[in-house]
């Protein structure tokens, strides 16, 4: 017996691991940015584990389906647009909270001086 692996079985053990850490970033990280990584990470291991699973039907003996490869290009651009809708989001947020800071404590020093 080998101890090489078959790719698909590589594939598919690579793209858990990834699903597993990114579970584990959005989890425990308190950080809104990390937590949008942690969902790059995700959704890529559940690409990569869909693409397995479609290639071990290839594998098989079965001609190749086309239909898994164009849900993950299709689930690759929603990916990336949601990622940079959430980015933005995410600016524009922290834009409002420096600004709510510092305006925050402008009126509490007036209050206290007058």
């Amino acid at each position: 017996m080998t101890a090489a692996l078959q790719p698909g079985i590589l594939f598919g053990l690579c793209g858990a691991a990834l699903v597993g850490i990114g579970l584990f970033t959005i989890v425990t990280s308190p950080v809104l940015l990390r937590r949008i990584v942690g969902c790059n990470i995700l959704g890529a291991g559940i690409f990569l584990v869909f693409g397995a699973v479609a290639r071990r039907g290839a594998a098989a003996g079965f001609e190749a389906d086309p239909v898994p490869q164009a849900l993950v290009i299709t689930g690759i651009v929603v990916a990336f647009s949601a990622s940079a809708l959430a980015v933005a989001l995410l600016k524009r947020l922290s834009e409002l909270n420096v600004g709510d800071q510092s305006d925050a404590s402008a009126p509490a020093e007036r209050r206290s001086g007058s």
